[in-house]
């Protein structure tokens, strides 16, 4: 199993494993959760099979040093919400000067490997208008790259609209 990896300066991919075993309780750390399951079910405290959709943040949980997403690894993009995609890449943004900050998902290799590729864009430093020969460029910083369909069917979309 591949550890996080760093892609840019202070920006982390990587698994709820990395997470865990890597970076929970330490210092100098923000944390984006790509994933809804386990930690916005946790946050939120719902038991059935999703957060009530009129709960204050059924889509983004913030708590000090965390943002936790209501991301699932859909196989359409209609079920990825570009206000949860536009948080973590504003949540990059801000604390990346002086944290270091992880994505992380289950397995990282498509939630947070998308917000990755992602947010290279929007930071300019995977500048190309081509998102295919973009992808081939992130895959040589971030090998685990595996967008499912919906994240890359997202991604590819709305590729124009994060170029800062």
């Amino acid at each position: 199993m591949q550890e996080m990896k760093e892609i840019t300066k202070n920006l982390f991919i990587g698994s709820q494993e990395d997470y865990e075993n890597d970076v929970k309780h330490k210092e100098g750390w923000f944390v984006i959760h790509a994933c809804k399951e386990p930690y916005h079910r946790q946050a939120l405290g719902y038991t059935g099979r999703a957060a009530s959709k009129s709960h204050p943040e059924y889509l983004i949980a913030r708590r000090p040093g965390r943002l936790i997403l209501n991301l699932i690894d859909a196989d359409t993009s209609a079920f990825i919400p570009s206000e949860v995609i536009d948080a973590a890449i504003a949540a990059i943004d801000e604390n990346i000067p002086h944290n270091k900050v992880l994505v992380h998902c289950n397995q990282g290799m498509s939630r947070s490997a998308t917000i990755g590729l992602l947010y290279l864009h929007h930071a300019g430093i995977i500048p190309t208008a081509d998102f295919t020969l973009a992808e081939e460029e992130y895959r040589k910083l971030y090998p685990l790259y595996a967008p499912s369909r919906g994240l890359r069917s997202f991604a590819q979309m709305n590729w124009r609209k994060y170029k800062k």
